[in-house]
């Protein structure tokens, strides 16, 4: 640290708030370097070596115990700083998405075709949190704070589970409270929920024939396959308007002259409770039988992304409220007022005009629409997120859009946000073991007796190859 800021910290003419956020401003540029660096090299899910290795080097760097390859990931990791309680997580992701590719422009353009995008922002996640984490360990040196601060970085987000691994292999054990934040195009504090969602891969084998010459000694996979989604199409009607549906035909074949013998689609559904979620999942696998028994296929399912809606938790919401009003906003440049309104033009609705961003916070219930494994951290130990304005206003994640703001200057303002708010939260939470204690009363409330549940298999192995099939 900095000898007038030990100077003024010591006579009283800077607020431990400041301090904090004095050191988040010392590493803020470094940090936005490495994000970028994540951004130019997006790596799918569970494939994220040169990230994870990078946020890697960055904490042992400033001082943090790593452990790499936990849980059976190659790219998981932990980096932990000080011993004892409370033990405070600190959480981070890096993964890309498939096929959202994109310069930082404001117009369609990527850098390789089909290639992976930081569309959701995580180059930015990992950074920002991994920053928070190196401010929050100064403050301890500094101000001889007890406890553990350890940042997880999680790899495969993006429908890989890896925090569900992490947590069988019983590295949120002694975990007093995880916070953690997510991109989005608002600054944003509340209590809503996300989405629980079940998905995974349904095979059908049927026998091949000559399309033309021979039709009735084939039994198409891909008419099973067709059956069973025309089935779900009509489940809609039929099922709480809050769920969601989406799938994708990964095979549908080999040749229009060939009776398919193999056809796999791979289906997602989410709903705001995992349990509600189990009895509209029942009746999705009908849909896939009864696609078998009618083209006289035979399926298989593959289980596959499996996460728990999210507990929101009263006390850390308030806590980190108080942090992001402290932390405040950021103002666009000219420059990036004009990224901003060009980015805007091609999203085909009207959005408002690009400004300083504000800070919101409100204690409210509710749900967002998306879905995350911090869902399932949030069932195991206290858990709050928050977003911060990483994306230009109206523009939403895995959309090209949101891959240019993510490697924009707009996106680090964002990021260093989201470490201001995150650091001066951690640093409440060491300061107030009452806050901690808090926020264990308010999870034991929202968990009224419940226990977390989850379809992958404590045994299981990462499926190190998801991101890539």
């Amino acid at each position: 640290m900095r000898p007038i800021l030990v100077l003024l910290l010591a006579t009283g003419c800077v607020s431990a708030a400041d301090t904090v956020l004095v050191r988040v401003a010392a590493h803020a540029d470094r940090f936005g370097a490495v994000s970028r660096q994540i951004w130019e090299t997006p790596e799918l899910g569970f494939h994220e070596t040169k990230s994870s290795l990078l946020l890697q080097q960055e904490l042992r760097t400033n001082g943090f115990d790593v452990k790499s390859g936990v849980a059976g990931m190659p790219t998981a990791f932990t980096a932990s700083f000080g011993s004892g309680t409370p033990v405070i997580a600190i959480l981070g992701e890096f993964d890309a998405l498939p096929g959202l590719s994109q310069k930082d422009v404001p117009v369609q353009s990527p850098v390789v075709p089909g290639g992976p995008g930081h569309a959701c922002g995580h180059n930015l996640l990992g950074s920002a949190s991994a920053l928070a984490a190196v401010a929050i360990k100064e403050e301890m040196q500094v101000r001889g704070l007890k406890g553990t601060i350890r940042y997880y970085g999680a790899p495969a987000e993006e429908g890989g589970g890896g925090k569900i691994y992490m947590i069988h292999a019983g590295l949120f054990r002694d975990v007093d409270a995880a916070l953690t934040w997510h991109p989005s195009d608002t600054n944003d504090v509340n209590l809503h929920s996300l989405l629980a969602i079940n998905g995974g891969r349904f095979r059908f084998y049927g026998v091949a024939s000559h399309a033309a010459a021979a039709p009735e000694r084939g039994r198409s996979a891909l008419d099973g396959v067709m059956i069973m989604l025309n089935a779900v199409e009509f489940l809609r009607e039929h099922v709480p308007q809050e769920t969601r549906i989406h799938y994708v035909i990964t095979n549908g074949g080999s040749a229009p002259n060939i009776v398919p013998a193999f056809a796999e689609v791979n289906l997602m559904a989410r709903n705001p409770d995992a349990q509600e979620l189990d009895g509209i999942w029942a009746r999705i696998m009908k849909c896939a039988q009864a696609g078998a028994l009618a083209s006289e296929t035979r399926m298989e399912f593959e289980q596959g992304t499996n996460y728990s809606n999210v507990l929101p938790n009263d006390a850390l919401s308030e806590v980190l409220g108080r942090a992001m009003q402290e932390a405040g906003g950021y103002e666009f440049t000219p420059e990036e007022s004009r990224f901003a309104e060009e980015l805007q033009k091609t999203l085909g609705a009207p959005v408002h005009k690009p400004g300083p961003e504000k800070v919101q916070v409100d204690q409210s219930e509710g749900f967002g629409s998306a879905s995350t494994d911090v869902g399932d951290v949030s069932w195991v130990v206290p858990t709050a997120q928050f977003v911060a304005a990483t994306f230009v206003p109206g523009v939403g994640a895995h959309t090209w859009q949101a891959a240019a703001c993510a490697g924009s200057s707009i996106g680090r303002k964002g990021m260093v946000v989201a470490a201001r708010t995150l650091a001066l939260a951690g640093a409440e939470l060491f300061e107030n073991p009452a806050e901690v204690q808090a926020a264990k009363d308010a999870f034991q409330k929202r968990l009224a007796g419940r226990h977390w549940t989850t379809r992958i298999q404590a045994d299981g192995k990462p499926p190190l190859d998801y991101a890539v099939k």
